[in-house]
């Protein structure tokens, strides 16, 4: 039997037996998928629980010594797995980030960064020194992107203000614009002014869209002005292709009688000058129907000048036919006098001898008008001549 004092050291150890299995269910609780530093202080609390409870060098203690062993190895062997798993993971994380921070596309860049940060923060412990190494890598990572962004908004910056001084310089001179009435040589200057807007680049989302605006205003002011007056001008080339179009039928009307007669010719000449009365419908048309009536008009003067080149010829052929039938009787009263002074010789008496010579000097006066009247017909064939020449 035990006295009293062997009894209570006894109640101690069972006691004590029974505080460390408690310590062991403890530590058989943890989770692993909890956070390291929550699980590092249960470990670190059990043991502290452990060491103050007294040893007593007994077999049962050392049996639940190692068993609480075995269990904080096997926590510690899935810690470091986790380590592993989670150092794996940052690495990846790292070498997008990598990725992302070379991207010449800078907001799809910092959207990646951002996301790949949320992504990071649910990425449990790689282990203390592990973390802190991979952090900075991390973190160089991200501050090179956000380095080189924020140089390159500097830049813009600079852009955005150079190009809203160019824009604003480009509106004052589109507003030059607004009253011109030189359509083609405002509309060359326009586009070129255009070129240079596209040239000058943004001017930043805060003032783009108030230069445009105020730029394109001024220009549709003189476009809108412009379509206006060709619109009208358009109306009214169209009203003179009509008018054109009436007096190219009338032309053909007269072409298609065949007469080539006085009447006929003024109103000709009066179609003509009514032509030139309209004034232009527009090149492309002007030419198309100025063709059609030019054709009419030369058919007609080419039917005009061959008539009378008809009748001129029927002319000269009456001419020479008088001429030649005057010389004919010239000769003739030349064979007559010839004769007749033949015949005087035979003559007896003064009388009739006379009279012979009277006859003969009248012939010879006759032959003088013929010989004039061919000369002057003559004349006239060879000034004829002259005038074609």
């Amino acid at each position: 039997m035990y006295n009293d004092e062997e009894l209570l050291e006894v109640e101690d150890f069972d006691q004590d037996i029974s505080l460390r299995k408690e310590l062991i269910e403890e530590a058989k609780q943890i989770e692993m998928n909890d956070d390291w530093n929550e699980i590092n202080q249960k470990v670190s609390q059990i043991k502290r629980k452990w060491k103050r409870i007294p040893y007593r060098d007994s077999a049962a203690e050392d049996e639940l010594s190692r068993e609480l062993d075995e269990i904080l190895d096997k926590l510690y062997s899935k810690r470091n797995e986790g380590f592993k798993e989670n150092k794996e993971l940052k690495q990846k994380v790292i070498e997008q980030a990598k990725q992302a921070a070379a991207s010449k596309n800078l907001n799809e860049g910092g959207k990646k960064m951002d996301e790949l940060m949320e992504e990071w923060k649910t990425i449990g412990s790689a282990g203390r020194d592990a973390d802190e190494a991979l952090w900075q890598e991390f973190k160089a990572q991200r501050q090179s992107f956000f380095d080189r962004r924020h140089e390159y908004w500097d830049q813009m910056r600079t852009q955005f203000a150079n190009a809203k001084i160019k824009k604003e310089a480009l509106i004052e001179q589109a507003k030059t614009y607004q009253d011109s009435e030189e359509w083609q040589k405002t509309g060359e200057a326009l586009r070129e002014l255009m070129k240079q807007w596209k040239e000058a680049g943004s001017a930043g989302r805060e003032h783009e869209d108030r230069l445009w605006n105020e730029f394109n205003e001024a220009r549709q002011a003189f476009y809108g002005r412009r379509n206006q007056f060709y619109d009208e001008l358009h109306e009214e080339q169209k009203q003179k292709y009509e008018a054109k179009k009436k007096l190219v039928t009338q032309a053909a009307d007269i072409l298609e009688q065949q007469l080539f007669q006085k009447e006929h010719t003024e109103s000709m000449k009066q179609l003509q000058a009514e032509w030139k009365q309209i004034g232009s419908c527009g090149k492309a048309k002007d030419d198309e129907i100025w063709n059609e009536f030019r054709g009419l008009m030369d058919q007609y003067f080419d039917g005009l000048k061959a008539m009378r080149e008809t009748k001129h010829a029927q002319w000269r052929d009456r001419l020479s036919e008088i001429r030649n039938r005057k010389q004919d009787m010239i000769q003739d009263q030349k064979r007559q006098i010839k004769r007749m002074q033949d015949d005087i010789i035979g003559l007896l008496g003064e009388r009739a001898i006379q009279d012979m010579e009277d006859r003969i000097e009248d012939k010879k006066e006759f032959i003088a008008e013929l010989e004039a009247e061919v000369a002057e017909l003559e004349q006239r064939l060879n000034d004829d001549l002259k005038e074609k020449e």
